[in-house]
């Protein structure tokens, strides 16, 4: 065999510019697929930061043997490390992933197990010298993982009808257990306890298949999670136009299969839902006629995002292959009959789409399949958990990705934009599926965070993040980026200048890879994007007060400037201890000298020092008594609440006494008010 790059052209068709999936209800496809758009590069705005990366700060382009090597060097050193962090004699390493600056540094990524069980959430990042040497870590949980028990008292079987019921309930077709329940250790949430783990396999309620993960306390039988693990991520393209495909010889017929690429094949499923289905092949090395009825357009379209998005990863960051091993994954088109959906599959490894209603828009475009490979980018990587805010911000890096590819790709036939879907016309009027500038224009993503922001579904959750990445590479207000008028919010009612987009998708590639874990909420992000920023351009740089600005302008944390960015604050800086799991405790600010009612963009700035900030329901009460609920036991595992929040108070009495009120939910934790201050804009 021998690889060749194929030239096939024949004459471009005429493109639709159509709405973007807005598969509300389709979480799946929503998950992981919609993007579009290809990608003409906009020129890149001028940055108002000029700082430079420090030369030693970025990853360096490891080859499959040096990532291996590095492994190795992990492996030999694991339960080394494992002393250092201080681990108990039950605790294990196993060595994930490994990513190498140029100074030298190495990011090592490692699952941990308890007396020979998984620790699911208790992954973590270890940052040194070299391979295994611990000078800082990142951890999912900062919990002791020290449970009470390993011995189930719960037979597996109730688990597994727990599970069976929990995909019922979901209107799922065929579920069954995939495999018999295996014991873990659950540290994504709380104390550690023993529990089962159960997939149930199928068919989701709209046809895409089902891997549904459920969490079982072994000890009690109560269900404490559950999240679906299938995220719904010359040719004549459908969206891309007539293009160049890395394709195979094999005697005297051509296929799909891209040899300089980690071997990314792509198969035509034919409508069925199984299988791997058939390897494109033909005499003639030209794939498809620009038309959906051709069925080799949208493998076409497949095979190219496929292509562009290895290429992104591995010109832009350094990064061969979704795993970083050089190894590809394949891509299925033709999945089902009007499936109107695409997704990623681990179990596979591979990307799936559908051809949409009628199956007459295949969800094929370029920021499709960068959304869908990204997914897997993420399940080897943070292994953000696909529910609550770690879900939304799962779902929001592959758009982040998805539309950075798009612009890196410079494709004439779909340029690059914030736009998610905007080339698959699912809404049938036109419209994007997401919008990065303004996630509400879709009328169900949320353009900011807010306490109960967990809890809905993680395509609208992603909201925040894809706006703090605009935000940060274009800045609030109104522009034009080819062609595309966008006109970006903020939380605060205060502008934020971007630092240009070569910028922010380094920051947040480099926070996804060595900052984030699987636990990583909105609070967590900010902590990890500052993180990165520091290490690439310094504390003390214009981009690293950007990311702080971007995160205040969708109310996450403070501005570079402290509290909103201006205004009249009244503080309180007296300590109040917060007892565990006890009775709320109050710190007082009293406003003197305002005249009227409060503003609708309140700042209320909370430093609580906590062991364990998933424990602690925070409300502002107002001086005639009316709760304002800031924080409700959201945060994972993280520790401290030291965020911004913007409070509608207009309603209420500017002058009078304003309390912080805390309180400590559950056992174990302890910690403290540290300050609070009121922020007047």
């Amino acid at each position: 065999m021998r690889t060749r790059s194929s030239h096939r052209r024949t004459p471009h068709t005429t493109h639709r510019r159509a709405a973007a999936v807005a598969l509300a209800g389709v979480a799946a496809l929503i998950a992981t697929a919609v993007q579009s758009g290809s990608a003409t590069a906009a020129p890149e705005q001028t940055p108002a930061a000029a700082s430079k990366a420090k030369p030693g700060s970025e990853s360096v382009k490891l080859t499959p043997a040096q990532r291996a090597a590095l492994i190795r060097e992990a492996n030999a050193t694991k339960a080394e490390t494992a002393k250092d962090l201080g681990l108990g004699a039950k605790e294990k390493l196993v060595v994930r992933d490994v990513l190498k600056d140029r100074d030298g540094t190495v990011h090592v990524r490692y699952e941990r197990t308890y007396d020979g069980l998984p620790v699911l959430g208790g992954d973590l990042v270890v940052q040194g010298d070299t391979a295994g040497e611990a000078d800082k870590v990142v951890k999912a949980t900062r919990a002791a993982v020290k449970p009470a028990t390993t011995a189930a008292t719960v037979p597996a079987a109730k688990a597994e009808a727990q599970a069976l019921s929990a995909a019922k309930g979901e209107k799922a077709e065929g579920a069954d257990v995939d495999r018999a329940p295996r014991k873990v250790i659950w540290a994504a949430e709380g104390k550690p306890v023993v529990a089962y783990e159960t997939v149930v396999g199928g068919l989701q309620h709209d046809g895409t298949p089902q891997e549904l993960h459920v969490i079982t306390d072994a000890t009690t039988g109560e269900k404490l999670f559950e999240w679906q693990a299938v995220q719904n991520g010359t040719g004549h393209t459908v969206y891309s136009g007539t293009v160049d495909l890395t394709t195979t010889q094999s005697g005297s017929s051509y296929n799909l299969t891209d040899g300089a690429r980690g071997g990314h094949k792509t198969y035509n499923l034919n409508r069925g839902t199984s299988g791997t289905g058939t390897l494109f092949s033909g005499a003639d090395d030209v794939w498809g006629n620009g038309s959906p009825s051709n069925a080799e357009s949208a493998g076409a379209d497949a095979h190219y995002g496929a292509a562009l998005t290895w290429d992104y990863y591995k010109n832009v960051h350094g990064r061969s292959g979704i795993r970083g091993d050089g190894v590809g994954a394949y891509s299925r088109v033709h999945y089902g009959n009007n499936y109107v959906n695409a997704f990623w599959s681990d179990s596979c490894f591979c990307m799936t789409y559908g051809d949409g209603s009628g199956n007459v828009n295949p969800l094929t475009s370029i920021d499709v399949a960068a959304h869908e490979m990204t997914h897997g980018l993420t399940s080897v990587t943070a292994r953000l958990i696909y529910s609550g805010e770690s879900g939304g911000l799962n779902e929001a890096t592959s758009d982040i990705f998805g539309s950075t590819v798009e612009f890196h790709a410079n494709n004439s036939s779909d340029v690059g934009d914030y736009l998610i879907g905007e080339e698959i016309d699912i809404n049938g009027n036109g419209t994007p599926l997401r919008y990065m500038d303004k996630p509400s224009k879709d009328s169900r993503s949320k353009d900011s965070w807010y306490s109960g922001i967990g809890s809905i579904d993680v395509h609208y959750s992603s909201g925040p993040a894809n706006h703090f990445f605009y935000l940060l590479s274009e800045g609030s207000g109104t522009k034009t980026i080819n062609g595309v008028t966008y006109d970006s919010p903020t939380s605060d009612g205060l502008p934020v200048t971007g630092i240009g987009r070569a910028k922010a998708e380094k920051i947040w590639f480099r926070a996804l890879t060595t900052k984030f874990t699987s636990t990583t909420n909105y609070a967590g992000a900010r902590t990890g994007t500052l993180a990165a920023t520091g290490e690439l351009y310094g504390t003390d740089s214009a981009e690293y007060k950007a990311v702080q600005d971007a995160w205040a302008g969708v109310n996450v944390g403070s501005r570079s400037g402290g509290g909103g960015g201006g205004g009249t604050s009244f503080e309180n800086t007296a300590d109040v201890s917060i007892p565990d799991n006890g009775a709320a405790v109050t710190s007082s600010i009293t406003v003197t000298g305002r005249t009227g009612n409060a503003p609708s963009n309140l700042q209320v700035a909370v430093d609580i020092e906590h062991t364990w900030s998933g424990d602690l329901v925070v409300d502002l009460v107002a001086p005639d008594g009316t709760v304002y609920n800031l924080r409700n036991r959201t945060g994972g595992s993280a520790d401290d609440v030291k965020e911004t929040f913007t409070v509608n108070a207009s309603s209420e009495a500017a002058n009078g006494t304003w309390q912080l009120r805390v309180q400590d939910r559950a056992r174990y934790d302890t910690g403290y008010i540290s300050g609070w201050k009121l922020t007047f804009p």
